[in-house]
């Protein structure tokens, strides 16, 4: 199968790359992309801080995912709070300067940070590479060890390892943020819904 035989090994090589960084950070939402990077990170990165961000405003199947993801690949996730004055009733007060200011406590004396950035996610993330600069933050490295994997790649991973997987994806959410400002929907369409915002500031 095309897929996953010629994106596979994209993964694996490129989290070894990763691998060798001492200061080596995750940035984990506990979405399909995540859950199929930590089956073979922590293999390749023990070491991994691995580290979510949380805004208060999780879905309660978010939560679960995330005792899930905890007990399957045996790690404890590192969080960053994003929680401020203002409740994020809705997606005109979210995803602003106190997530942002989460993320650069994430990585405060990292060298280098995994995400589960894809390129058939949007076109604000088409030119996606497997291994970035990330001028904004020092010059640090910024892998994307999935970013020529598919949807039916993910998914062909999750059910021949039979991964934990947020049960939202089940619900036509293909995307999945905060309760307040995520809907069902393809790609990211779902995220901030009727707004002209594409990213939450965290790889703009």
């Amino acid at each position: 199968m095309r897929g996953l035989s010629s994106t596979a090994g994209s993964l694996t090589e490129t989290l070894r790359q990763a691998a060798a960084h001492e200061r080596l950070v995750f940035l984990c939402s506990f979405q399909k992309e995540e859950s199929v990077i930590l089956d073979e990170l922590l293999a390749v990165a023990p070491h991994v801080r691995v580290v979510t961000i949380d805004t208060g405003v999780l879905f309660e199947q978010t939560l679960a995912t995330w005792r899930a993801f905890e007990e399957r690949f045996g790690v404890r996730i590192e969080v960053q709070e994003a929680i401020g004055s203002t409740p994020w009733t809705g997606p005109e007060h979210c995803c602003g300067t106190m997530k942002v200011a989460a993320l650069e406590r994430a990585l405060s004396g990292a060298d280098a940070w995994v995400t589960g950035l894809r390129r058939e996610q949007g076109p604000s993330r088409a030119a996606t590479q497997l291994v970035e600069v990330d001028a904004k933050r020092g010059a640090i490295a910024k892998y994307n060890p999935l970013a020529l994997w598919t949807e039916r790649d993910l998914w062909q991973r999750i059910h021949e390892r039979d991964l934990p997987y947020h049960p939202l994806h089940d619900q036509g959410y293909e995307s999945i943020g905060c309760a307040p400002c995520t809907q069902p929907g393809s790609g990211r369409d779902g995220r901030w819904a009727g707004l002209d915002k594409t990213e939450c500031g965290l790889h703009v």
